[in-house]
């Protein structure tokens, strides 16, 4: 395996990069950040740089089929609790000290803070290699749900001193920039996140996947398409539809995915419940699933980004979400979507209820929807990313603090 990364780069272009990439969750998990990692892996191959991707072993046959510009190297992992099919890798910072060693990447970038994100930052700054880092998730917001918010002041302060021994923390949105920045995090960037308009499009509404819910007209679908957990304030999401239902009866709610809180929400159904439940869904199938809904609503408030936020206004939907990630950043209120102040439940309920009802306001918003994301080209996203691991190659790794281009966020 060696040996066939030392082909592959030695292949590549002059000015090509050697890039390890270290994460905890990668394809075929399904996550926003599997998701965007793997676009960013496929961005970087496409422009002749190497990729090694460092993750935990995701079953026991874990053994992915060689690809060129990729390395894969599976290390040992464990489940994460109260996290089905995800796991997080054991810190191995020999084992990644020896790789290195043996090819020595440009730059390394940890994407997760786990264990073996810890044992990659650390062994990277011994031997003098850059890191940069992302910041995709907000585990101190997530604690609260979990029964352990007595934690989140801890949680903050780890992921600072984490993420303060990189070069980079790059984040999705200049507001989260800006809240890192507030809580001591230095040298931030933002990078965003794009959004495949190609696949996503309302052009994929289908009435045979309507007729197949059990629909036979224009009956309204409410969407909910994200993990089914606490920390995504379902409890509000429920109290939003039942809302709508005094208002529009036959309204059905369509939840895509799946997730810890499923099975005490399938209890509280029946045959003839309004919720429709089918699971995860991937590729075209998923973008069917979007656009034969009429409205997407989002109630969390621990999300660094929501890309199920922008592939819900890629498919043309009518989006009530609070005023932050990537509704905060592309949503103008009440043009392509409804901003609600955060954390503002009874608004929420009241502005889901007023978009559900006033069919007039709601064909405006899918009007105007897809057509303000179209911005959000990949490739824009990829030409961002290779310039922020660019502009860090070369920087002395054992001291980021002195690192005067990651102090200012560039708009991806």
């Amino acid at each position: 395996m060696r040996a066939e990364f030392q082909n592959l780069i030695e292949s590549h272009p002059a000015d090509s990069l050697r890039v390890a990439l270290v994460t905890e969750t990668f394809a075929p998990e399904v996550n926003g950040v599997a998701m965007t990692l793997g676009r960013m892996v496929d961005g970087l191959r496409q422009r002749g740089h190497g990729v090694q991707l460092i993750r935990p072993r995701q079953h026991k046959t874990d053994a992915p089929p060689p690809q060129p510009g990729l390395e894969h190297v599976v290390v040992p992992g464990l489940p994460i609790p109260r996290y089905p099919g995800l796991r997080f890798g054991l810190p191995n910072g020999r084992t990644l000290q020896r790789l290195w060693a043996e090819n020595r990447p440009h730059i390394v970038h940890v994407a997760t803070e786990g264990p073996l994100g810890w044992a990659a930052l650390n062994t990277a700054r011994r031997m003098g290699i850059p890191v940069s880092s992302t910041f995709h998730t907000n585990f101190d917001a997530y604690s609260r749900y979990y029964g352990i918010g007595w934690l989140r002041g801890g949680i903050m302060r780890y992921l600072r001193h984490f993420h303060n021994k990189a070069n980079t923390t790059l984040v999705p949105t200049r507001r989260q920039a800006d809240s890192l920045n507030e809580n001591g995090f230095r040298n931030v960037g933002v990078l965003s996140r794009g959004v495949d308009t190609k696949l996503f499009t309302p052009a994929r509404r289908s009435r045979s996947l309507r007729s197949r819910w059990g629909l036979s007209g224009d009956e309204l679908v409410v969407a909910y398409v994200g993990r089914i957990a606490p920390e995504k304030n379902l409890g509000l999401l429920i109290k939003a539809f039942d809302a709508i239902r005094e208002k529009v009866p036959n309204a059905r709610l369509l939840f895509v995915g799946d997730g810890p809180a499923t099975a005490e929400l399938r209890r509280r159904s029946d045959n003839r419940s309004p919720y429709l439940f089918v699971g995860m869904r991937h590729g075209e199938d998923l973008a069917e699933h979007y656009a034969c809904a009429d409205l997407f609503l989002f109630p969390s408030l621990t999300e660094t980004f929501g890309n199920v936020t922008t592939e819900a206004l890629a498919s043309g939907l009518a989006v009530v979400a609070f005023d932050y990630g990537a509704a905060g950043e592309l949503i103008r209120d009440r043009v392509n979507g409804c901003l609600v102040p955060n954390g503002a439940s009874k608004r929420f309920i009241e502005t889901a209820v007023e978009v559900a009802t006033r069919d007039e306001l709601r064909r405006s918003l899918r009007h105007h929807a897809a057509s303000s994301v179209a911005h959000l080209d990949w490739e824009n996203i990829h030409n961002s990313f290779e310039s922020a691991l660019r502009s860090h190659i070369g920087i002395a790794a054992d001291n980021p603090t002195e690192n005067p281009a990651g102090s200012q966020a560039q708009n991806a």
